[in-house]
């Protein structure tokens, strides 16, 4: 009997039996509550509804003068805003629970889709720099910049993409618990295998605010991770 849930899987999250010569180096899914709040800005919503349903007692009750009837106002508008919050969170952890994100010591594959599963498979020698992007309950968002040949549709991606990255899609891996740590093992992975002849060779590290930036440095043997 299968012991995972894509009875079509050769193992968990992997379209194939990895050959000989790669293994694993970390595998796991996004936090689904993250998800909710980062991706699906499940908290920015609900304050919506909730400034919304004030702002309809309030006038309601300045007309009225009666706070049942300010109540009664906003019961059906209550219960949309609850259905809209509940099929928000459902979304996120569906794509948490259907995602799975594997990282071996040549290629970084990204099982995704809730209803229609799709593989990606990404080799390191594609990869020009990684970004991460932490979180202040440990998870983070890490984001893969593909040499220039190499594109994917964000439609595909999404939503595992980093967001507003149209033109020059990059995959992201969303919601990693201890992404730090992930990041990192990634990087090293990653700056081992020789970049793709037609990947940029760049050693400039730059930063962003609040993210961690890793270039390909091709004339060093480790992985610098710049603060």
């Amino acid at each position: 009997q299968p012991q995972h849930e894509h009875e079509f899987e050769a193992a968990h999250g992997l379209p194939e039996q990895l050959p000989a010569g790669e293994h694993i180096i970390w595998q796991g899914s996004p936090d689904w509550m993250t998800l909710a709040v980062k991706v699906m800005h499940l908290r920015t919503i609900a304050i919506y509804f909730v400034v919304m349903l004030l702002w309809r007692m309030g006038t309601v009750y300045s007309e009225t003068s009666s706070a049942i009837t300010a109540l009664q106002s906003i019961a059906l508008p209550l219960a949309l805003a609850l259905l809209a919050l509940g099929l928000l969170a459902i979304f996120a952890w569906l794509t948490a629970r259907t995602a799975v994100y594997t990282v071996t010591n040549r290629r970084v594959v990204m099982r995704i889709g809730i209803v229609l599963s799709v593989t990606f498979n990404l080799p390191h020698r594609m990869i020009e720099s990684v970004n991460i992007r932490n979180f202040s309950n440990g998870t983070g968002d890490i984001s893969l910049l593909l040499a220039a040949s190499d594109k994917i549709a964000y439609g595909n991606l999404w939503p595992h993409a980093r967001p507003w990255r149209l033109k020059t899609t990059e995959p992201m891996l969303r919601a990693v618990p201890q992404a730090s740590k992930v990041g990192a093992l990634l990087a090293a992975a990653v700056q081992a295998v020789p970049a793709s002849v037609n990947a940029a060779k760049t050693t400039a590290p730059h930063h962003a605010a609040g993210t961690t930036h890793l270039q390909r440095d091709d004339s060093h043997s480790n992985a610098a991770l710049m603060a």
